[in-house]
């Protein structure tokens, strides 16, 4: 039976993907793989974890891989768009992963392999099947997801989450940490925290089943 595999945000815990990874082995012929965005910042690994995403692209026959907030500021970043909120949110981890350090100039930047600045080039905003809408951080109430905005797909939180708008089927996004899966009648949230000492998620469909496996323990914890 087809299954999709909908992985919540990830922030550079590489080893908790791995993981969580061996844990769901999907069947390349016939499962699907959901990313929803954060790959990177404040974690140990961001370059680790988008390398095991662009490989694990090319073994499966479909992966999505959804664009987050903190991949759009990354992009802003190297087009030198707000540089010091990239870097204060957590992109001189990302950085470091790339074995760049301060200062942070064009030469410096060209260790980004050219594979890695094409794979945050073609994330996309949103993405719908036959079971859900997967998005990043939300959607704003009554308006067609075609129209939607990237303020609300990649930035949306408290306006979203206290809405009970229903989209004609399930949002299932990332974005905001919670120390359990959040699910209600039109929504299902599965960030719950990987970098901060909670655990990295990933939903499955249609079963709605959730496996989890630990993520940074030294780092800082949200839910303490």
């Amino acid at each position: 039976m087809h299954k999709t595999f909908v992985i919540g945000d990830i922030h550079g815990c590489h080893r908790a993907l791995v993981e969580l990874l061996a844990r769901i082995n999907p069947d390349p012929a016939s499962d699907t793989v959901v990313f929803l965005g954060d790959y990177i910042d404040r974690g140990p690994d961001s370059r680790g974890v988008v390398a095991e995403v662009i490989g694990l692209r090319k073994r499966l026959g479909r992966v999505i891989t959804l664009m987050g907030n903190h991949e759009e500021m990354f992009l802003r970043f190297l087009a030198d768009d707000e540089p010091e909120f990239f870097l204060t949110m957590g992109g001189r981890e990302t950085l470091a992963s790339y074995g760049i350090k301060p200062p942070y100039d064009r030469p410096a930047l060209a260790a980004i392999p050219a594979d890695h600045l094409r794979f945050y080039d073609d994330l996309l905003t949103c993405w719908e099947d036959e079971q859900a809408i997967y998005v990043h951080a939300g959607l704003q109430p009554g308006v067609h997801l075609s129209q939607q905005s990237r303020e609300w797909l990649l930035w949306a939180r408290d306006n979203y989450l206290a809405s009970g708008h229903d989209f004609g089927k399930p949002v299932v996004s990332g974005h905001t940490p919670c120390q359990v899966p959040l699910q209600d009648a039109h929504k299902i949230v599965i960030d719950t925290g990987a970098v901060y000492g909670g655990r990295l998620t990933c939903l499955v469909l249609p079963d709605l089943e959730f496996i989890q496996v630990a993520g940074e323990p030294g780092l800082k914890h949200l839910f303490r």
